[in-house]
């Protein structure tokens, strides 16, 4: 358990047992996302956390039940922290009682919001049943919120539909705690048998069933990490997936105690898995790409890029500090109170970041815009204007740069326009391009710093060794200076990365870094550039199945990386 700061009380709280599902956070269910926004403390173990906390209101309380140090007091409440060993939990002065149940009950109270988050669905998890009667005896209010199980979510990923037009049987066993007798009944059966278990284990299942009366020739799906991008399955029979599994070197591995799900039955489908399988034949599944934006500018291309399959890591390679001198800005801010110009035009979202921090120094709002036209220069500009509560009179209609712009730009004409004067925040980098242009269409326009763009501090030594040693499968570059700085920070991309660009200038400057370009985007816009590298995943996947060779990842194929010999 990790130390948390929980109040001292003597009232008790509620507690929400909630299924998160079997990895994917998308599965949450809208009740999940609604509990988890009010909770005061999340009780799970790490890789459910990682699952949840995403909608968690900032400042929740996070109690892990299979880590942490034994026997420090939780802050506030007096109540030793548990040890977790082999299962079991101990405090001092404290009988030994299951870690879980009591960790529970110490964090909901004084009024506090419990939202104790299991793997799959709580009605499935013993342990949590356990905990629930634990909540009755003690009166502590409780509630349920299902998940979507396992048994049920992963074969549902993995392109396995578990019944047919005929209605088929279909029997849950769990390997871990199967008896002999209830190996029998699913033997005998001819219905779909999905079981849960463990990587090494699953050789021991298939025997069981053809030990019960199961042909060795059924059909069989095994899945692990099921619904998350780590997701890999097996397409095999009863009698041969032992060997399936043996060739695709995955046993014996340490990985082996790693839970699956197996899917058994003639009729599930299974056969048909190559057409249906559609998650992991996403064009970019399972390639770790490389985003050189922080994770706020990142956010709509890292969503962009999960709903290709892909795994984002956002790097920043440039900081954002104020300008060394302020007071340029702070006379154009009060210009804009003042009434002194009749434009602002926004060329990147840290330009919208800097005016609403001057705004906010000075107690102004977006009112102070009332009267003034405001344009904005890309998509995510524009968003951060409304936010910020503000909706931009011109967004470039065609290419979204400076000389898109400017092909929108109306030319000043003395009549309409009582001022002629245009603010335009940038950062330290000129913008000549748009200056002139538009004084050439007779605007006045003052060009004033709001912000100093400056290289990022190096990613941590694991990053940069990633970005060196080829563990990413590609990079996305969305401006020359995020070459520039990337390979000054990290080093530079090995070559089996797919190098992708937002535009020629780009592209350019990349191959002076000796960089080989893969992907140039049809227009210069994130999201198209995420596009093309979509659309290069997809042709380099279908060439791949074309001459029946395995598909791989581009990391999969750096010197000393372990290639699948078996893969979707």
């Amino acid at each position: 358990m990790s130390p948390t700061t929980l109040p001292a009380g003597l009232e008790h709280g509620h507690v929400t047992f909630l299924g998160a599902g079997p990895g994917d956070p998308g599965l949450l269910t809208l009740r999940a996302v609604e509990a988890l926004a009010n909770a005061d403390v999340l009780v799970a173990e790490h890789e459910v956390l990682d699952v949840v906390r995403q909608h968690a209101r900032q400042g929740v309380a996070e109690v892990h039940t299979d880590t942490g140090p034994e026997s420090d007091p939780v802050p506030g409440t007096g109540t030793p922290q548990l040890a977790v060993v082999d299962g079991a939990s101990t405090t001092a002065g404290l009988p030994a009682v299951r870690d879980a149940a009591h960790l529970v009950m110490e964090a909901s109270r004084g009024g506090r919001r419990v939202v104790r988050a299991v793997s799959g669905d709580p009605g499935l998890d013993a342990y949590a049943a356990e905990e629930m009667l634990a909540c009755a005896a003690a009166g502590v209010p409780f509630e349920v919120v299902p998940g979507v199980a396992a048994a049920v979510g992963v074969p549902a990923y993995a392109g396995v539909p578990l019944r047919d037009a005929q209605g088929a049987d279909v029997r849950f066993v769990d390997a871990r705690t199967a008896s002999d007798r209830c190996w029998t009944e699913v033997g005998a059966s001819d219905g779909t048998v999905v079981v849960s278990t463990t990587l090494d284990a699953v050789g021991a299942a298939a025997g069981e069933l053809v030990s019960a009366g199961r042909k060795p020739d059924t059909p069989m799906t095994v899945t692990v990490a099921g619904t998350t991008t780590r997701q890999r399955t097996w397409s095999a029979t009863l009698g041969t997936i032992a060997q399936t599994l043996k060739q695709a070197k995955v046993l014996p591995s340490p990985e082996g105690g790693r839970p699956v799900i197996a899917v058994v039955g003639e009729r599930s489908a299974a056969a048909q898995r190559d057409q249906l399988s559609w998650f992991e034949s996403k064009p970019l599944f399972g390639w770790r790409v490389l985003v050189p934006r922080t994770k706020e500018q990142a956010a709509s291309l890292s969503d962009q890029l999960r709903s290709y399959g892909a795994v984002p890591h956002e790097v920043p390679t440039i900081a954002v500090e104020p300008p060394r001198t302020p007071q340029q800005m702070e006379r154009a801010v009060k210009g804009l109170v003042t009434g002194r110009y009749e434009w602002i035009a926004f060329t990147s979202v840290n330009a919208v970041k800097a005016v609403r921090e001057k705004f906010e120094e000075y107690g102004l709002d977006a009112r102070a815009f009332a009267g003034i036209k405001v344009a904005a220069v890309g998509e995510q500009t524009a968003k951060a204007l409304v936010a910020f509560g503000v909706k931009p009179d011109l967004v470039p209609s065609g290419e979204q740069s400076a000389a898109g712009l400017l092909e929108d730009w109306p030319p000043y004409d003395p009549v309409f326009d009582p001022i002629d004067r245009v603010f335009l925040p940038r950062a330290d980098i000129a913008t000549e391009t748009l200056v002139a242009g538009l004084i050439e269409l007779g605007w006045e326009v003052d060009d004033v710093t709001a912000y100093r763009t400056v290289r990022a501090s190096p990613p941590p030594a694991e990053t940069r060794e990633a970005i060196k040693g080829g563990g990413f499968d590609a990079v996305l570059f969305t401006s020359s200076s995020t070459v520039r700085n990337l390979v000054g920070i990290a080093g530079k991309p090995h070559n089996v990365t797919v190098i992708a660009c937002i535009g020629p200038a780009t592209a350019k400057t990349a191959e002076e870094h000796g960089l080989r370009v893969d992907v140039m985007a049809p227009e210069p816009s994130v999201h198209k550039l995420a596009e093309a590298l979509a659309e290069f995943g997809m042709r380099r996947r279908a060439a791949a199945v074309e001459a029946g060779d395995p598909v791989t990842r581009p990391s999969e194929r750096r010197p000393g990386a372990r290639r699948r010999r078996s893969t979707t």
